[in-house]
């Protein structure tokens, strides 16, 4: 976009979204966004813009681009969104992983505080519910637990809780 005829305005727009049932659906949607960029004089940059589609059947969504509008867009397997880790197989895996290593992080952040002798056992666990806990189970609502996952999170609980 050109101000007063010299200099040359960029504009970023992170973290569209573009959401649909089928990789029609998000082609349709995403030559919508194309157009309606064109019309305020933006431009969508297909180099850093990627597409994931979720399925259930992990042999599904083997193309690897899609392309509209003159342009080719990457599939990716997963991407961060609002501090979540989706993946086109909607497994829940990478998230858990990443939130134990958080909860882990924080832990070991306040472990001078769990120390044997500094504070009463009642006080440690309050610490542990308020600090370490919420930031392990951030979002947990939205996951759909296996046993094998639902085992990891109980281990490392009880493994806190032990040492408190």
């Amino acid at each position: 976009m050109q101000l007063n005829g010299t200099h040359q305005l960029v504009v970023y727009a992170d973290d569209v979204n573009i959401l649909g049932g089928s990789e029609h659906t998000i082609k349709k949607n995403a030559v919508a966004l194309i157009v309606a960029s064109k019309e305020i004089e933006l431009e969508v940059n297909a180099d850093k813009s990627k597409f994931v589609v979720m399925y259930r059947d992990p042999n599904a969504g083997r193309s690897q681009n899609m392309k509209t509008e003159n342009r080719s867009f990457e599939m990716a397997k997963e991407f961060k969104y609002l501090g979540k880790t989706l993946t086109n197989q909607n497994s829940m895996q990478e998230e858990i992983t990443s939130r134990m290593k958080s909860g882990k992080a924080c832990n070991h952040s306040v472990k001078n505080l769990l120390s044997p002798s500094l504070l009463s056992k009642n006080l440690k666990m309050n610490i542990y519910r308020t600090i370490v806990l919420p930031v392990m189970v951030c979002g947990c609502e939205a996951w759909s637990l296996t046993l094998r996952e639902e085992r990891r999170v109980r281990v490392f609980e009880k493994k806190v809780v032990r040492r408190i």
